[in-house]
């Protein structure tokens, strides 16, 4: 991998990673279009996925510290249940995680059929939200936690995207817009941390890893200023409702993977 090629899927991971169009299908289609396997590429793969996260511990810095401030009073709160709420929603991802790792990985192929499906579910997804409407607005629960969380479990699949999927889930189970996009991002926060983790101790960074330091650092700072921007104008965008535009998005370039397989 040379630095340019680093450089954009760098760019593509931090900038579709909150975008409701698919980080997975994206990088599956930039490894189509430039030759690259990322599963040879392990380590850059792992620092591109930290740069996202850390783009998002540093735009909702203040509500992490302000929700572990609460739960360290070890006192029931509204910090507390909020903190149980986003562990509660890991448990389906963390099962598919533990139990169905390896046939979630060989997913990942260069399967543009199957991410171009997975773009028009996504396309959906996103119509439905703005579509299905609810006279008043109520805070996450327990059971919706649950819900939004078995539908970032599904989104594993390549193209499907975790954020689309989450919000608009908790935007059709009548949750406020703001709630929503916060949810959507703090959830994702441990278990990437973990994934990561996991990678790591199995050789991630190892010397074979495939790709040079210079191409990994050029990658997680793409993805990491890259994030900050599309994690803040996310969630703006979603205040705002304007997630017509992903929809019609997803549509298209969900419709041209689909042919480009084909033919």
């Amino acid at each position: 991998m040379d630095l340019l090629q680093a450089l954009i899927l760098g760019i593509v991971q931090g900038l579709t990673e909150f975008l409701p169009i698919s980080s997975s299908g994206h990088l599956e289609i930039g490894k189509v279009l430039l030759g690259v396997e990322l599963k040879e590429n392990l380590a850059f793969s792992i620092a591109v996925h930290g740069a996202t996260v850390l783009s998002t511990l540093v735009i909702f810095r203040k509500d992490i510290a302000t929700i572990l401030k609460g739960i360290f009073r070890f006192q029931w709160n509204w910090e507390t249940r909020f903190g149980l709420l986003i562990l509660l929603s890991m448990v389906p991802v963390a099962v598919v995680g533990l139990f169905f790792e390896d046939a979630v990985e060989e997913l990942f192929s260069c399967n543009l059929l199957l991410v171009g499906s997975m773009l028009l579910v996504t396309a959906l997804l996103l119509m439905l939200s703005m579509v299905i409407k609810h006279r008043k607005e109520k805070p996450i629960g327990f059971l919706d936690a649950l819900i939004i969380g078995i539908a970032q479990a599904v989104a594993v699949l390549p193209g499907l995207s975790r954020s689309g999927a989450t919000i608009a889930t908790g935007l059709m189970l009548g949750k406020s817009r703001e709630e929503v996009a916060r949810f959507s991002f703090l959830m994702v926060i441990i278990p990437i941390l973990g994934a990561n983790m996991l990678s790591m101790l199995k050789g991630g960074f190892s010397s074979d890893s495939g790709t040079g330091v210079p191409a990994i650092v050029v990658g997680f700072i793409a993805a990491f200023i890259v994030g900050c921007l599309a994690c803040k104008w996310m969630i703006t965008l979603v205040k705002k409702g304007k997630l017509i535009w992903f929809s019609i998005y997803c549509l298209a370039i969900g419709t041209v993977a689909i042919l480009w397989s084909i033919y």
